[in-house]
This record gives C-alpha cells, sequence and structure tokens, in this order.
C-alpha cells in the first residue's frame, strides 16, 4: 500500500472535552438553530444571509469580521438572520492548493491535521462567543462533522461532494439545516436527488460505526451555477431558473422547499463584484413572484475585510487568500440593502 500513517488522531469526543463550549454559548447557539431552522420551514418570513470569507484563513481576522457582522445584524434583526461563512475545509478542483486551516492551521506551514482539528474548533468557538452569532461550514470530510456538530447552525454541502454517497447519508442524521449545492454540470436533478436522500432514514457505516439516522428535513438546494463542457459558466439565479427550481421540487416528495443562492462561483464567474448585482436581482424577483418568495430564502455572499484576493505569504490583514471576496464596506451595505427589500 502506498499509505504512510503518520498519526491517529483523538476522537471527537476527546477534543470537545479539551475544547469545550460554555453552557452560555451552547445556549445562544440552540436560540440561533430555532432561527435559521424557522425560515426553512417557512414558519419565519425572515430572511437568511450567510456570509463570509471564502476560506477561514486568520482566527483574528475572521473573528474581527464577524464582530463586524454582529453589530450589523443588531440593527436588522427584524428582518434578517446573518450566519457568518468559517468555512475551515477548502475543496480544490485539481487537488493543489491551500485546503483550509484544517489541513494548515499556518498555509505557510506543511498540514499539521491534529493542529487543524484544534484550530477549526477554537476558532468557532471564539466567533460565537465574541459575537454571539453561530457559524457556517462546509462538510468537505463527513468524519470531522463530530468535531464541530455542537458549533454549527448551518452546513453546505459542495458541488464537487453533493452526489457522494458519504455525504448524502451523513446529512441525514444532522438536526441543522444542510444545503446541498448543485453539481459543477449544473444538473438539478442530482441537486434534488441528493435533498431527497438526505431528507431519509438510513443505515449505513460513520466512523467504524454501525449507524442509523431518523432523516433530515432541513435538507434544501443551493444554485451556485454551473460550468458547460467548453468551460463556460452557466448562471442559475436568473426568474426563469427559479421557476424552474420550483415546478421540479413540486414534481418530488421533499418537504420544506428552500432555495439558497450563491452568489459567487460559477453564478459570478467568480467576478466578485457582480455578487451586489446578483443578489438585487434574486431580491428583486423575491419582491414581484410569490413562488419564487416563498422559494428562496437566502443568500450566501463571500465577503471579507479587504476586498480581492492575495497570495498566500503576502500578509494583507483580512484579505482572501483563496477566491477574491467583496470587502466590508460594500459588503455592509448589500446587507443594508436586502434587508430593505427582504420584507
Amino acid at each position: 500500500m502506498s499509505f504512510t500513517f503518520l498519526k491517529e488522531l483523538p476522537k471527537p469526543e476527546e477534543i470537545r472535552r479539551e475544547y469545550p463550549l460554555s453552557e452560555h454559548s451552547a445556549q445562544v447557539k440552540r436560540e440561533r438553530d430555532a432561527l435559521v431552522r424557522d425560515i426553512i420551514t417557512g414558519e419565519s418570513d425572515k430572511f437568511l444571509v450567510i456570509i463570509g470569507p471564502c476560506s477561514a484563513d486568520n482566527e483574528d481576522a475572521v473573528c474581527d469580521y464577524i464582530s463586524r457582522l454582529s453589530r450589523v445584524q443588531e440593527k436588522v434583526a427584524d428582518r434578517l438572520v446573518i450566519v457568518p461563512r468559517i468555512y475551515t475545509n477548502k475543496p480544490r478542483t485539481t487537488g493543489e492548493g491551500y485546503k483550509g486551516i484544517f489541513h494548515q492551521p499556518d498555509p505557510e506551514k506543511r498540514p499539521d491535521m491534529l493542529a487543524g482539528l484544534i484550530a477549526m474548533r477554537k476558532m468557532h468557538i471564539r466567533a460565537l462567543e465574541e459575537s454571539g452569532l453561530s457559524s457556517a461550514d462546509e462538510m468537505l470530510y463527513p468524519e470531522n462533522w463530530p468535531y464541530v456538530e455542537d458549533l454549527l447552525s448551518y452546513v453546505a454541502i459542495g458541488a464537487r461532494s453533493v452526489e457522494d454517497q458519504h455525504h448524502r447519508l451523513t446529512v441525514s442524521g444532522f438536526d441543522v439545516p444542510a444545503g446541498m449545492k448543485n453539481p459543477t454540470s449544473g444538473d438539478l436533478s442530482v441537486m434534488l436527488n441528493s435533498v431527497y436522500a438526505a431528507q431519509h432514514p438510513h443505515h449505513f457505516v460513520f466512523r467504524g460505526w454501525e449507524a442509523s439516522t431518523t432523516g433530515n428535513p432541513l435538507a434544501h438546494v443551493i444554485l451556485r451555477g454551473a460550468v458547460n463542457k467548453r468551460g463556460v459558466c452557466i448562471p442559475n439565479y436568473h426568474y426563469e431558473d427559479l421557476e424552474r427550481l420550483i415546478r421540479m421540487y413540486d414534481a418530488m416528495d421533499i418537504v420544506n422547499p428552500a432555495a439558497i443562492i450563491d452568489a459567487n462561483h460559477s453564478n459570478s464567474n467568480k467576478q466578485y463584484r457582480q455578487q451586489i448585482r446578483i443578489v438585487k436581482e434574486v431580491m428583486h424577483n423575491r419582491k414581484i413572484e410569490p413562488n419564487i418568495r416563498t422559494m428562496v430564502k437566502g443568500v450566501m455572499v463571500e465577503s471579507y475585510i479587504e476586498p480581492g484576493s492575495q497570495k498566500v505569504g503576502e500578509h494583507v490583514y483580512g484579505k482572501s487568500i483563496t477566491d477574491p471576496c467583496l470587502g466590508w464596506e460594500e459588503s455592509e451595505d448589500l446587507i443594508y440593502h436586502i434587508a430593505e427589500m427582504a420584507v
């Protein structure tokens, strides 16, 4: 075998015990879970804004950013629920490049998975305790879920993972909303099949255990655009795309129909400033079409303190080292616009 087993990692319960969440923060998280859940089920007409860096690469900068979000949340609490993106695992198209703080707590040093597990847990805890905002993360590795399951109020399943059986079955055991992105091909039926699978009970192997789940009725879709066979980005946030999604949802046995619109990635062709225009179009379409308003429960935006991106090693505080992001000032303005249009 070409595997070299370097070291055995601690079990999730050991890491959680060593780095516990305070009872106060646990209660805040439970209250936040309820807010997000009620949006997905339609019991609340508030709007979800999942916003933050492409990858959470620096604890100080990320927590600074989220503290700023917290002050904005106080002003829009009657209309919006803001969930900060703290994405600690970064999928790579070719496998090359920075893979997130779980792999490399220091982007300029060698991978260290044990230090990464600790770093990602500590960052989620610090952000929650300092800001009062529980976060979202992407579940790139299903086996890592137990290390942070008590910290997250929202989980995203990426475009490259959504067809994977293990991801689908693991989501079926969650008790928080999980957004299943459309695959990079753009096939909405694949995405909806993933939602169907996640909403139903399953029997499978998880972390060395024979396990069963009851299904997650909070699983839903995320539209992130697609790439055709010529490598051209095809957006799927327009009015006609949302109408088609509604018809496809109606044809399936899926509860709590809900869609989140990812304003970046293939919807923006990774032109990060286009996120502003895209979000405004989505909010306009919600305003003029009741069915779209009912279906579209939120947006997803990549945003950080400084606009754009940088290379690893440039050390610009609060600037993305992966995909380019909106800067703070334009992000804050966009959130206030969303709040105005959400009513």
